[in-house]
Order: structure tokens, then C-alpha cells, then sequence
């Protein structure tokens, strides 16, 4: 028997997070709680995006039908029959379905007295480290965010960028992290033709690889800047659902996954392993969310070759309501001695 309630947490960031679509202070994250007979109680959450269609109070209003189909198959280990359930149940809603799927996760390790990679029999020495993301500001700003993040020890930085000031910051962040490796997330702010001209100066400043550099839809434009960028590409509002794997592989060197996006932890799993049939290489990203979806994100980094899990992170030192695993420094380090995905309420 399983019994579920959710609850809606308002998380202050630290600082106002920009990208090229817009500026947020505040995370809206829906928390859920799953429960047994026996009182043990696994957690998840969902961190909904307009960009995809979802807020919180369209998850606030699926979940009760969601968790209706958790409770009525009542067993926490019924993972795959739970959200073959759900997604019959409830069409799109990815980030309500993955705060469930979390928390059944969650449930069915601590059940077994497990940490949830080892559920999967994955490495937990073989984990990416995470980047840390420099959102848009003044340059002055950014240089300064930068030197903070290095200063907290990060070594992979990702810079937001997709304005008329990009070469500028890019200048001013290099200057300030020397010996950082650099990422660039556009946000599909360039037009193709942009992108390709902008990733001589990527490359001139030793970008690892540019994030979706121009919009998701413009599939063609995706390919025209793959074959002609200066540094390899990432896609990530290109990739939803398992479905888009394979129609960008001839468009990217990378897959940005999210649980967020595709519904689950069973779903992000099919992906990574269908991007690998596919020679793409694959990194797991992340909304602004509470430690309580973040953590179970960290147990799939040995299964990764980039990790982009900072969203907890970015949170306000106090804002989150949940404890999560030790990333200050960027590194993934999975539990040993926490069953379940190692989230507890704070």
C-alpha cells in the first residue's frame, strides 16, 4: 500500500538567474511525498517550465490523478507498470510524472536499504562533475560571479550567453577562470548563420562545446550550424522526449537530457542508452530545483559523459527545503551509507 500528498514550495535563488528568454528569482517546485505500510517515505519533486507548457499549477493539478495510479498498484518496486500507468493517465505533464517517478525511486531503494545507483549497479567512482552555471548580468557581474565560483573550487563552468554583448562577457569570464573548462548555453538565441560565425570565437577561447544555439524548431538550422561550428554541439530544447534522439543525432555531438523534460527516471535511462546506439554523447541538465529531484539526477552521472546539475545550487544558502548531496565543489559524490536517493527534508 502506498499513500501520497505533494505540496507546493516557493525556493528564493541566490541571485536573479537570466538567460536569453527572461530573468527568474524564485523557483516554484511541488514537492511529493510517497509512504508505505511501514512509514518509510520517499521524496520527489517536480520543477515545471512554461517553456514546455507546465507550471506549478498545472502539476498541482494532474499529481492527485498520478498518484492515484501509484496507490492503486500499490507497490512501490512496480516501477514500470506505475509509469506506463501514469503516462496513460496523464498525456504531457513530464515534470509531474518525474516528481512521482522520483519518489517512487526514492521509496523502492530505501526499501531494499540501498543508495538508488546501486539499485542500478552503476559505479559511483565513474561520476562527471557538474557544472556551475554563470547566468546574464552586467559584465562586471559576471566576472564576479565567475571569480566566486572558482573561488568555491568549480572547474567546468557554464556561460549563458545570446546577446550583443557576448564576445564582452565571454572576454571577462575567461580572464577571471583561466583554467576553468567553459561551456556556452545560447538558449536558442542565434540565428544559424550567427551561430556559425560565433563559434570561431568559442573556440578561440577554448569552449568545450555551445548549447543550443539556435531555436529547437529550426531543425534545419540545427544541422547547417552542426556541420559548419567551430567547437562540437549540444542540443537541449531539441530534446524531449525519447522520440528526438535519433531525428538530432545527424544535427549534434551532445544530448542535453532533463527528468524534467521526459518524465521520469526510467524514461531519462532509455534516452542515455539510445543516444549511446546513436554515437551522441550525453549530458544530464537541470530546472532550478530543490534537492529533492537533484539528488536522484546525481545517481544516473556514472551512466553520463557531462553533468549539469547546479539547479539546487543556484538555490538562496537557506531557500531549499530539502538536504541533497555535497556538490559545493562540483564534484558527484553518491552516498554509500544513505539508501534511497540521499534527499531528506530539511
Amino acid at each position: 500500500m502506498i499513500t501520497g500528498e505533494f505540496e507546493r514550495v516557493s525556493l528564493p535563488l541566490a541571485d536573479a538567474f537570466t538567460i536569453s528568454r527572461g530573468t527568474q528569482e524564485t523557483a516554484e517546485n511541488v514537492v511529493v511525498r510517497l509512504t508505505d505500510e511501514g512509514g518509510m517515505t520517499g521524496h520527489g519533486a517536480a520543477a515545471p517550465s512554461p517553456h514546455y507548457g507546465e507550471t506549478a499549477d498545472t502539476v498541482e493539478a494532474v499529481l492527485p490523478a498520478l498518484l492515484e495510479e501509484a496507490q492503486s498498484v500499490g507497490d512501490p518496486h512496480a516501477l514500470d507498470r506505475i509509469e506506463r500507468r501514469m503516462r496513460d493517465r496523464v498525456r504531457g505533464n513530464p515534470a509531474a510524472r518525474a516528481a512521482v517517478s522520483i519518489a517512487l525511486h526514492d521509496l523502492a531503494a530505501k526499501r531494499l536499504g540501498v543508495p538508488l545507483y546501486r539499485l542500478w549497479g552503476l559505479d559511483a567512482d565513474d561520476c562527471p562533475p557538474t557544472s556551475f552555471t554563470i547566468g546574464l548580468d552586467t559584465t562586471e557581474r559576471v566576472r564576479e560571479k565567475t571569480e566566486t565560483a572558482v573561488e568555491a573550487g568549480y572547474s567546468v563552468l557554464k556561460i549563458k550567453l545570446g546577446t550583443d554583448r557576448d564576445a564582452e562577457l565571454l572576454d571577462a569570464v575567461r580572464e577571471a577562470a583561466p583554467d576553468a573548462t567553459l561551456r556556452v548555453d545560447a538558449n536558442e538565441a542565434w540565428s544559424p548563420r550567427e551561430a556559425v560565425e560565433k563559434s570561431r570565437l568559442l573556440s578561440e577561447h577554448g569552449v568545450e562545446f555551445v548549447e543550443q544555439p539556435v531555436p529547437a524548431e529550426n531543425s534545419e538550422g540545427a544541422r547547417f550550424v552542426y556541420e559548419r561550428s567551430a567547437v562540437p554541439v549540444a542540443l537541449d530544447e531539441s530534446v524531449v522526449t525519447l522520440a528526438d534522439v535519433p531525428r538530432v543525432a545527424d544535427s549534434c555531438d551532445v544530448v542535453n537530457l532533463k527528468l524534467m523534460k521526459c518524465g521520469g527516471l526510467r524514461e531519462a535511462r532509455r534516452m542515455i542508452h539510445t543516444a549511446r546506439a546513436h554515437g551522441l554523447e550525453v549530458m544530464l541538465g537541470c530546472m532550478v530545483e530543490t534537492n529533492a529531484s537533484i539528488a536522484a539526477a546525481c545517481h544516473l552521472a556514472p551512466l553520463l559523459d557531462y553533468a549539469d546539475l547546479d539547479g539546487a545550487l543556484l538555490l538562496d544558502e537557506n531557500g531549499d527545503t530539502y538536504d541533497g548531496l555535497d556538490l559545493s565543489d562540483g564534484e558527484i559524490r553518491l552516498p554509500d551509507d544513505r539508501s534511497g536517493t540521499g534527499a531528506e527534508p530539511v
